[in-house]
């Protein structure tokens, strides 16, 4: 088995846990086989004294097609 890792950004109004989610979500739109998802950063934006985003900087792990096993 072959592993792949992919860096995103992703956001939410809501919490970190939510815009986790949201990235997962997301990169389940086009990736298949997700392993494990990794929180490198977190951060939030702020205005007027209060948070309005919540932002993680994720790595998603997803596992290869094996090429081999398509073919039987």
């Amino acid at each position: 088995m072959v592993l792949k890792v992919l860096e995103l950004l992703a956001s939410s109004k809501v919490s970190w846990e939510d815009a986790a989610q949201q990235a997962v979500q997301q990169a389940a739109k086009s990736l298949y086989n997700i392993r494990s998802i990794y929180i490198k950063d977190h951060s939030a934006k702020v205005v007027d004294s209060k948070i309005v985003e919540y932002r993680v900087n994720a790595q998603i792990t997803f596992a290869l097609a094996d090429a081999d096993a398509d073919a039987e």
